[in-house]
């Protein structure tokens, strides 16, 4: 039985449903993050984050990217 776990948040403190045991289910899978983005946030969070945050990460690298490296 896959393991389901109610999690708050890091970042904007909502609660959410982390299905580490059943990934391809899981509300994060739905975020295609590239390894860059994936580092990007792993530098600033050691937990699950909501699916708003992690778009909202994954824009702001953009914005980073952009401003910052050139790219």
């Amino acid at each position: 039985m896959p393991k389901h776990e109610p999690k708050v948040c890091p970042r904007c403190n909502n609660e959410f449903e982390c299905r580490a045991g059943d990934i391809t289910n899981c509300q994060c899978s739905a975020v295609a993050l590239t390894v860059e983005e994936q580092a990007f946030i792993e530098d600033r969070y050691n937990d699950c984050l909501c699916t708003g945050c992690l778009h909202a990460l994954k824009n702001r690298y953009v914005f980073f990217k952009e401003k910052f490296l050139g790219r």
